[in-house]
């Protein structure tokens, strides 16, 4: 029985058995031809779709193919220019994607420009910068005795509301470097990060302290996009709220707000000058900024042609804000010997500050 049937079975290889004398080659029509037919069938018609009338080429294959490209599959060079285009908010949600994104959207050199952009006023002179390398130590300080007691070193800046407004997370926490950039500007947007500053006519333009600027420790509040400024005085310190951006300017001198500024430019005071000098009301205050303009001495008649007050050690210094016959409308200086002047009564006028930048000057003049 099993000869029988491996007879049968060599019988019908070899009646479909053919010979090729012209390509020297053989075929095996009967088990090829299926098997080619089957594949064909399969490869055309395994992934038909009902949509495209039962119709699918290879193009259309490819193209289903490259639909499939993810972000992360672009070049370095094309996903940096999409990263520097994106908002700080956008730079944040995307950060919070994967760790490849975290890696790539929390690089300094992407948020030194929004730092920039939006704080450069601020960054003039090393108070900031200087301030804000005190604030990392103290919050070094304090994460790495929150990780002794299990809360972690990282995550610190992922709160407040303008990350909660702006950012929204996943499950999983942002490790971020509190050295970085977007550290840094992460806590001045939520107004974690309070830094020095002056104010313009502080405490909302009173009278008394018109075309002053004032030291003062400033935060950031988003929800009004205004600043709160506390200022250093005597027992308990004074507070405003609500201060716009145009009354606030970076500190004009690396110095502190008690000491006297040394002054370089008395030997170029002439009428017509504009500057600025330190005033406090007691020796116990700080200083504060004072606007005003160089005037004539007593002896001068104003004449341009004839004028020699620049010749004189003595000095007149106007501010124009107040009233004539008010004793804070002028005060004379000594250009060679210039120090702290003044009484209890009138107050003590110190350092001066030739104004040369006519943005400046305009800046004044709008108060």
């Amino acid at each position: 029985m099993l000869f029988f049937l491996l007879s049968c079975f060599s019988f019908i290889i070899l009646s479909n058995f053919s010979w090729n004398l012209e390509m020297g080659s053989f075929k095996f029509q009967f088990l090829l031809k299926p098997m080619f037919k089957t594949s064909i069938i399969s490869h055309t018609f395994c992934n038909l779709d009902p949509t495209k009338n039962g119709v699918i080429t290879p193009k259309t294959q490819a193209l289903d193919k490259k639909d499939d490209v993810y972000l992360l599959d672009l070049p370095d060079l094309p996903l940096e220019c999409i990263l520097e285009k994106l908002s700080p908010a956008g730079l944040a949600s995307m950060s919070g994607v994967c760790r490849s994104f975290r890696t790539m959207c929390t690089q300094d050199h992407l948020w030194e420009r929004h730092l920039k952009q939006k704080w450069g006023k601020f960054l003039m002179g090393d108070s900031m910068f200087k301030e804000w390398q005190t604030y990392i130590d103290i919050k070094k300080k304090q994460t790495l005795m929150d990780s002794s007691n299990g809360q972690g070193y990282f995550g610190v800046f992922t709160s407040g509301f303008w990350w909660k407004k702006n950012v929204k997370l996943n499950s999983s926490s942002i490790c971020l470097p509190l050295d970085s950039i977007m550290s840094w500007y992460l806590a001045l947007e939520s107004g974690k990060f309070s830094f020095p500053a002056q104010v313009y006519n502080r405490e909302n333009g009173n009278i008394g302290f018109l075309l002053s600027c004032y030291d003062a420790k400033v935060s950031y509040d988003s929800h009004t996009d205004s600043f709160k400024a506390r200022y250093a005085s005597l027992g308990r310190p004074t507070i405003e709220e609500n201060i716009k951006w145009e009354r606030l300017r970076s500190p004009a001198v690396d110095v502190s707000p008690y000491d006297l500024h040394v002054s370089d430019c008395l030997t170029d005071l002439q009428p017509g000058d504009h500057f600025e000098i330190q005033w406090r009301k007691s020796k116990e205050f700080p200083y504060g900024w004072w606007y005003g303009v160089v005037g004539h001495l007593e002896s001068c008649d104003g004449n341009k042609l004839y004028c020699q007050c620049h010749h004189s050690d003595l000095v007149i210094l106007e501010f124009k804000q107040y009233s004539l016959g008010s004793r804070w409308r002028e005060v004379i200086i000594n250009r060679r010997d210039h120090r702290e002047v003044g009484s209890e009564a009138d107050g003590f006028y110190a350092g001066i500050k030739k104004l040369y930048d006519n943005k400046e000057i305009m800046t004044w003049k709008g108060f």
